[in-house]
């Protein structure tokens, strides 16, 4: 076999390594940034019911909501300009600052399928 032959053979058998390299190299990265986002399922245990969901003025969205059969009024920190689906969704209780006997913050972080986006609870009722 000419040294050139086996210099032919040789670059096709690291050619066709290289491409079976390709998608393991894929999915590592892809389950690296998946894991990478913090958000993790398990977390999110508090089932939110959305009954109505409307924007303000600056775009903002304010959901009418049932979270432990109570009834809140949240608003998106980000001016998103849609409208959320009605529909049951996933949260966790980020913030629950409570800096006086009557006074409240609360902060709920809902999970969807690709990001999560936090809440601020702005209204509540009985």
């Amino acid at each position: 076999m000419s040294s050139q032959h086996r210099a032919a053979v040789h670059s096709r058998i690291e050619t066709g390594d290289s491409v079976k390299m390709i998608p393991l190299a894929v999915l590592f990265f892809s389950v690296l940034a998946w894991a990478g986002d913090g958000s993790h399922a398990a977390d999110y245990t508090v089932n939110v019911h959305v009954s109505s969901s409307s924007t303000d003025r600056a775009g903002h969205q304010v959901l009418d909501v049932v979270i432990d059969a109570k009834k809140f009024e949240l608003r998106s920190e980000l001016s998103i300009g849609h409208l959320l689906a009605l529909g049951d969704y996933k949260a966790k209780l980020t913030r629950n600052d409570h800096p006086t006997a009557y006074d409240s913050v609360q902060v709920y972080e809902f999970l969807f399928p690709d990001k999560t986006r936090p809440y601020v609870v702005v209204g509540q009722t009985e």
